[in-house]
């Protein structure tokens, strides 16, 4: 297992190296630049710029390089620790990363969190009470929560929250406390304003969960190892548990991988709605206006995420099924 995540860490070098070489050419698919885009909003509110200072905004971006030079100095800097500079917020990317990724790793482990704490208990009691009543009313909100887009339940969502008590779930703070100092205050605010989005994306992400682990269930308790447990006098509950559900358990854990980046970028219509201050919505910002050195350091992250995520997948999955380490 050691050798294992040794040889799997040290893939991550040329892995990386090619995820950034697929996404500065996918940035730079889109005809234009990011001064073409700036030139158009800056005529569209009326301004003007002559060629003189469009070939200085060029050149102050490198981007009247080729394309293979303008990638080679992206990687030299970014090797160094230097994300390079936002077009967009005129910053470096490193001031607008700290601000925005630890807000979205946090929020998207507390809704993995949320999801699983859902999903596997409703999912097992679907499974061993098949067509029962509570497994026809799971069911029905598991195809409801896959059925509505996540964006459609939040504006449903604040719309009632206001209509019945006069409180506008937006963003991370309240006005009074987004410059405030931290305090106890504050993070109850935090908390306050917080939980639609998280109950939001937890519904509809364990609603497809709990439909997975159903099925795995159902399959694992029909097999003999089953049936040789409960001869042997085993209690009921041990049996279920340490047998069938950790077998059951395991599409569940191989998803980590994509799991993380999908919260990531999966919040992204959900946070414009909420006015959430994540990486989603900048992301499509950046997009949108080909602010190449910031968005590549964040489909940077997201795809180090997902390996990272399908590395602790693995070990996960053979620490969990001893047949994986066999």
């Amino acid at each position: 297992m050691t050798q294992f995540v040794i040889r799997r860490v040290l893939l991550l070098i040329p892995f990386l190296f090619v995820i950034s070489l697929v996404a500065f050419l996918i940035i730079q698919l889109p005809p234009g630049d990011f001064v073409d885009t700036y030139i158009r909003n800056l005529e569209m509110q009326g301004g003007s710029v002559n060629q003189a200072q469009i070939d200085a905004l060029r050149a102050r971006y490198g981007l009247d390089q080729p394309l293979i030079a303008q990638y080679w100095i992206w990687m030299s800097h970014l090797l160094q620790g230097d994300f390079g500079n936002s077009f967009l917020y005129d910053k470096p990317v490193s001031a607008v990363l700290a601000e925005r990724i630890p807000r979205t790793i946090l929020l998207a482990l507390v809704l993995m969190l949320v999801t699983w704490i859902i999903a596997v208990p409703v999912g097992i009691y679907s499974a061993l009470r098949k067509y029962s009543i509570g497994d026809h009313i799971a069911t029905f909100l598991s195809f409801v929560g896959v059925a509505v887009p996540p964006f459609l339940l939040a504006l449903v969502s604040m719309y009632l929250i206001f209509d019945n008590t006069g409180f506008l779930i937006t963003g991370l703070y309240s006005p009074e406390f987004r410059n405030a100092p931290w305090s106890m205050a504050k993070m109850l605010d935090l908390m306050k304003n917080t939980w639609l989005p998280v109950a939001v994306l937890a519904v509809t992400g364990a609603a497809g969960t709990i439909r997975v682990l159903r099925s795995s269930l159902l399959d694992e308790l029909k097999k003999l190892y089953v049936t040789t447990a409960r001869s042997k006098g085993l209690p009921e509950h041990r049996v279920i548990l340490k047998y069938p559900v950790r077998i059951a358990i395991n599409p569940l854990v191989s998803t980590i991988g994509w799991m993380l980046p999908a919260m990531v970028g999966g919040e992204v219509v959900v946070s414009k709605v909420l006015n959430l201050p994540t990486t989603g919505p900048v992301l499509l910002e950046l997009i949108l206006a080909q602010d190449m050195y910031l968005t590549g350091a964040i489909v940077l992250i997201l795809s180090g995420l997902t390996i990272v995520g399908t590395l602790l997948s693995d070990v996960l999955l053979a620490a969990i099924d001893p047949r994986i380490r066999y």
